[in-house]
Order: C-alpha cells, then sequence, then structure tokens
C-alpha cells in the first residue's frame, strides 16, 4: 500500500466519475473512501471502505477533514469542504477535473456564495449543469496525474 488514501465526498460524485476512482485504486491498489450519508454501491475489496456518516448538514464533510492526511487526495464538488481541505494542504480536485488551489479557492467560494445569493432571492434558478464526456476525461487526466505526482513522491 502507498501512504496516501483516496477519499470521496460521494453523495453527489456522479456514477461515470466513481468508476474511474474504483479502476484507478484497484489497479494501484489505493486505499479508496468513499464518505456519505446513505450507502453507494462499492466493490468490497481490502482497502476500499464505505463510511456512512448521519444525515445532519455537513456530517460527511466534517469526517472527511478530520480523518483525511496531508498527502491524501479528496474529491469533492463541494467548494466550502475544498477551501477547508486546503486549509490543511490536501489535494483536491472537483467531478469535472479542477485541481483546487490556494490560487483560486477564494474565487471558487466567491462565486458559489454569489450564486447562492441570487438563487436564495429567487432571482436565478437552481441550474443544473450537464455532465459531458469532456468533463469525465478532464476528471481523469487531473486525477491520474495527481495520483503520478503521490506515486512519484512515495517511490523515491
Amino acid at each position: 500500500m502507498t501512504s496516501f488514501s483516496i477519499w470521496v465526498d460521494a453523495d453527489s460524485c456522479p456514477t461515470p466519475v466513481r468508476e474511474i476512482i474504483i479502476r484507478f485504486c484497484k489497479r494501484l491498489k489505493l486505499e479508496l473512501n468513499y464518505v456519505a450519508n446513505h450507502q453507494i454501491p462499492l466493490p468490497k475489496l481490502e482497502n476500499f471502505k464505505m463510511i456512512i456518516c448521519d444525515t445532519t448538514p455537513d456530517a460527511a464533510d466534517n469526517y472527511i477533514v478530520e480523518n483525511s492526511k496531508e498527502n491524501d487526495i479528496v474529491i469533492t464538488r463541494d467548494i466550502p469542504l475544498a477551501s477547508r481541505l486546503l486549509e490543511k494542504q490536501i489535494t483536491t480536485i472537483n467531478d469535472r477535473g479542477l485541481l483546487f488551489t490556494p490560487e483560486n479557492i477564494k474565487e471558487k467560494l466567491s462565486m458559489r456564495n454569489f450564486n447562492k445569493e441570487l438563487y436564495e432571492n429567487g432571482i436565478i434558478s437552481d441550474k443544473i449543469s450537464t455532465f459531458s464526456k469532456k468533463d469525465v476525461n478532464n476528471f481523469a487526466n487531473c486525477f491520474d496525474r495527481e495520483i503520478q505526482k503521490k506515486l512519484r513522491l512515495f517511490v523515491r
């Protein structure tokens, strides 16, 4: 086993992304932790864990923040969670292949909060964007790149 784990904020992770994560972790024998407030299908392998949190707000997020370590990789589309993870210097990417960084997280948080305020005031509707093959490819490329960086750290 390597000296890092993969964590997935699994409640809202699209199925194609979950399949990529499973494929990579299975092939590379990486520890995989799915965290959600309900059961999500996961192959029964020794290095795969399904962690079910209670349904209180941010329970899964809090679990990930408390249990992930600096060398781990976390996959989430939750921007406030990504911000908390970056404070702990944890590599964090979203399900469309965006690597969250200290340089881009403030802008992402600002846009998220602005759009949330517009939505709460009825100015815009809750937009659900489509998830394309390009998004899946972007995720796979970003995930592979970040895993390779981690593997190089531990193979020396």
